[in-house]
């Protein structure tokens, strides 16, 4: 390989310093503007600033240098600038950290979610910062000299950098002491070192997972729901949204009114201070369904025990209906099955490759018409409030809120056209729900008629820099973390005390309340019914509790 004329040969070390100074100085902008706002430059802090990249330069090329030889230098590298290009664009455009939860987003994406987040922007960053070097280092020729020769020359590059390592800590040992001690969630931005070490505790836990699915732990086997002497079967719709900010909620006192229907609708009431279980997708929709409470939770326990949905169907009294426009049901729904509504084939409301959270309530009069001396129960799993192209998930009469961004790339647009496109969303989702409470009343004389509504988790809208969600709950803001939520009953249930619900809306409930609310709904006795967070217990006459 030629460079100016002349012929180019690296040794390994030498490359590996190249390819460590070309991660730092052009995959880690967010980081260090992160770290210049932690720490403003001027006196003490220009000297200190100035060490910065030259650390994780030494951090890297060592750690690069571990997992060198003849045959994994090239490969490995490649895979590092490609990689760390596509996180640079993601952490630079929307603030996100690659969390182990990122990861598992990731991974459990679908092409029509991912199709989504493409742009010229992103092929920029891959083209510029990942294609282009990973060429260089491909094509580089690579001066090998034996194995003692190559460990002479490691051993002199790692002296090297603990000399070097030394010499900052003398010099500004201090300063990244306060660093690693009080900042620490600046490392959450460091590329690649957080994506990759969430990616080797990812791949851990899934190696896991195998024994996990094998010992699934059954529950609620034996159990069976309970229904009073010519007592109506009850008829519940659970819609799951997604990405529906409590804030821009208009039930919620929002300065625009984007529930203008539900405000309408005297038996709706509304959950303001509900809290999510996590702040993505393939998290939040396991732990509402999961026995365990968000403090409780974790991966391991989800793919180890039997979740809400499994035990409505051992009981062998409820029908149970998933239909899912939201890539799919995380796992929750994987040994009974469910209907694919982000199908055209399925969702007869689907246009320019995009399917309607309206087309889920096609042809369900044919599913509660069918049995109907028996309990049911459906699940809506919306697209909602998905991002970054909010633009896309409502029909164009829905567009009350301009202008509106029309674009994946947030922060190229202003934090009003952003929102207007996310509150345009709510207003078509309330007309899915108010249509969804319609079809529910349809039924009020067979059945007992309720509707829960809690949607995943939160979305950031461009607030102090940050888009979408999925930042670490510790971290995360209150937009992500507080999703809207609310119930309606119908007529069926008159035992009920409403006024003393609503008396009790404003408490502080989680997706922790769904399991025992719904064991409540359905009078089953269980052990894993937990009286304080059944929300309808309170105003529910004490002989129609069930026992736990």
């Amino acid at each position: 390989m030629k460079l100016f004329g002349k012929r180019l040969r690296l040794t390994q070390v030498q490359l590996i310093f190249l390819v460590a100074a070309f991660l730092v100085a052009f995959d880690n902008f967010t980081y260090f503007g992160k770290l210049i706002a932690t720490y403003p430059p001027h006196g003490k802090n220009l000297f200190y600033l100035a060490t910065a990249p030259v650390l994780m330069w030494v951090i890297y090329s060592a750690a690069m240098l571990l997992v060198s030889s003849r045959w994994t230098t090239k490969p490995f590298t490649i895979f590092l600038l490609i990689v760390s290009s596509l996180v640079a664009y993601f952490t630079d455009t929307y603030q996100v950290v690659i969390s182990r939860g990122m990861i598992q987003n990731v991974v459990e994406t679908n092409f029509g979610e991912a199709s989504g987040l493409l742009n010229l922007k992103l092929l920029g960053y891959l083209f510029f910062l990942g294609i282009l070097p990973s060429l260089f280092v491909w094509k580089v020729p690579i001066r090998y000299r034996g194995f003692w020769g190559e460990l002479k020359s490691k051993l002199l590059a790692f002296v090297g950098l603990l000399l070097l390592t030394g010499l900052l800590a003398w010099s500004a040992g201090g300063f990244y002491a306060s660093l690693f001690r009080e900042h620490r969630p600046l490392r959450n931005y460091t590329n690649p070192y957080y994506w990759m070490r969430n990616t080797i505790g990812y791949i851990k836990r899934s190696v896991r997972r195998s024994a996990a699915d094998i010992k699934r732990q059954p529950i609620g086997i034996g159990t069976r729901t309970h229904r009073a002497s010519g007592e109506k079967p009850r008829l519940v719709i659970l819609v799951v949204g997604e990405a529906l900010r409590a804030d821009h909620f208009g039930l919620n006192g929002y300065k625009r009114q984007t529930t203008p229907l539900l405000a309408k609708e005297p038996g709706v009431i509304n959950l303001p201070n509900l809290s999510s279980c996590g702040t993505y997708t393939a998290k939040s929709v396991p732990c509402m369904f999961s026995r365990y409470t968000r403090s409780e939770f974790s991966r391991r326990k989800e793919l180890g025990t039997e979740n809400l949905m499994d035990l409505l169907a051992h009981t062998g009294d409820i029908d149970l209906l998933w239909r899912e426009n939201n890539s799919d049901p995380k796992k929750v729904m994987d040994r009974l099955g469910y209907q694919d509504y982000m199908d055209p084939k399925n969702n007869p409301d689907c246009a320019e490759g995009e399917c309607r959270d309206m087309g889920m309530l096609s042809g369900l009069e044919r599913f509660i018409d069918a049995n109907a001396t028996r309990d049911k129960l459906i699940v809506l799993h919306m697209m909602g409030n998905h991002g970054p192209e909010y633009y896309k998930r409502y029909p164009k009469k829905y567009e009350r809120y301009t202008p509106v961004c029309r674009s994946n790339l947030l922060e190229q647009c202003t934090q009003k056209e952003i929102a207007n496109g996310y509150d345009n969303i709510i207003l078509y989702s309330d007309a899915v729900l108010d249509r969804t409470i319609r079809l529910l009343k349809k039924y009020q004389d067979r059945y007992q008629t309720a509707l829960i509504y809690m949607a995943d988790h939160g979305e950031s809208l461009g607030e102090n820099g940050l888009y979408l969600h999925g930042i670490p709950y510790a971290l995360a803001p209150e937009a992500q973390t507080h999703p809207a939520a609310f119930l309606w009953l119908g007529k069926g249930f008159e035992e009920i005390n409403t006024t003393k619900l609503r008396s009790l809306a404003g408490k502080a409930y989680s997706h922790d309340n769904l399991f025992s609310t719904i064991l409540g709904i359905y009078d089953i006795n269980s052990t894993l019914y937990d009286p304080k967070l059944d929300i309808l217990r309170p105003a529910r006459p004490a002989a129609l509790n069930p026992k736990s």
